[in-house]
């Protein structure tokens, strides 16, 4: 990451006036030092690049003005070397030789000027003046840069934790509501002498048959998260009917049939998507396919998607299941008995969709088995 300066650091780097003389010949240094201190620039002279080396270590240079040919490493290197080290500072080549070629290679190494000795006194002040103001523009377009760049580092860093932090609320939230509704769902099934696996089966049953039948995964999740509620009504249903262990009389039928009403005036009339659902779930999941269901008698496709998913999955559940009134049966004979009711409780299409389903529901069956359930997972 780059270091960014501060305003102080690069505004002294902006007025620094300190030039450094690289040339073997002493009366060449001694006349651009002369030149230039009489024009107000502040001037170092090295005899060689090791020497040059030393002083650009030492302290910043606004402009090195260096030689090509001398002893040991070349002017050309020196350059080189000092605007990849120090990116502060400006070079400007001065030679004996009038090249096109070198003049084209000093600048390709990053020089801003090139003069030519013997040189005339404007001709270097000039050179200088340009550098030093080219140098100028660039270090404020470098710094202008660095700092669109770190502020877009730190709004990107700030954007990305807030989404982080918003998925995090949303998945706290996501799982704090699903976890009410589990708990309140419960509180229906615990009347009914059911337990808190049923309604986990029942929501992941749900799932698996939305999903394969072709529904959208945001559909699908929520037919998940509300399937739960599908009975929430039975808190309206009297203790005497609900937990009746015999075969109910046409009266209290009457009676219990009355929690798909009841639920469904708990949950309707909110805004919210789940909510929603839930209501037609628990409105719509006892009519059957031919129209002898309750509490509307809805017939085929005017029963929503949702009530006939969860008729499905409520009914294998109920199979598959110990009872107070019955028996858990082995996955088989469930399937059996439902085939039998394709068309006339069941949406056809979606129960064979179901049972095609065979492997995924016995794993739901059993990661959700209730302590006392002993059923096989397949018939022996």
């Amino acid at each position: 990451m780059t270091v960014l300066l501060d305003q102080t650091t690069h505004q002294t780097l902006l007025d620094n006036r300190l030039i450094l003389v690289v040339d073997d010949e002493e009366p060449i240094r001694r006349l651009l030092a002369y030149l230039l201190q009489s024009h107000g620039y502040t001037v170092e002279g090295a005899a060689d690049a090791r020497e040059a080396r030393q002083k650009l270590a030492a302290q910043p240079y606004a402009l090195m003005l260096c030689d090509v040919n001398m002893p040991g490493e070349s002017g050309m290197d020196l350059v080189r070397h000092a605007l990849t080290a120090h990116p502060h500072t400006a070079a400007i080549m001065v030679t004996g030789l009038d090249s096109s070629v070198l003049a084209n290679a000093a600048l390709d190494v990053g020089a801003f000027g090139y003069i030519v000795k013997p040189f005339e006194s404007n001709e270097v002040l000039i050179d200088v003046a340009n550098a030093l103001r080219r140098r100028r523009l660039e270090l404020e377009n470098r710094h202008h840069r660095e700092n669109l760049e770190d502020i877009v580092r730190t709004r990107t860093l700030a954007l990305q934790q807030a989404l982080e932090w918003l998925e995090r609320t949303e998945k706290e939230l996501r799982l704090s509501r699903e976890e009410t509704i589990q708990r309140l769902a419960i509180a229906a099934e615990f009347r009914d002498n059911a337990t808190a696996q049923h309604v986990q089966r029942m929501s992941h049953y749900c799932e698996l048959l939305a999903r394969k039948a072709g529904l959208s995964p945001e559909r699908c999740d929520l037919i998940r998260t509300a399937s739960p509620m599908h009975d929430i009504g039975k808190i309206g249903t009297p203790d005497h009917v609900l937990l009746k262990p015999g075969k109910f009389t046409e009266e209290e039928f009457g009676v219990i049939a009355q929690h798909a009403e009841i639920g469904y005036r708990i949950l309707s009339g909110s805004d919210a998507e789940l909510l929603k659902v839930a209501a037609v779930i628990a409105y719509t999941h006892h009519e059957r396919f031919d129209g002898t269901g309750y509490p509307r008698g809805l017939k085929g496709e005017t029963i929503p998607i949702e009530g006939r998913i969860a008729a499905i999955a409520d009914a294998f559940d109920a199979l598959t299941t110990q009872r107070v009134y019955k028996p858990a049966f082995e996955l088989g004979h469930a399937i059996d008995l439902m085939r039998k009711h394709r068309s006339a409780h069941f949406d056809p299409e979606l129960l064979d969709t179901f049972i095609a389903s065979t492997d995924e529901l016995t794993r739901i069956h059993d990661q959700y088995a209730d302590r006392t359930d002993t059923t096989p997972r397949t018939e022996t």
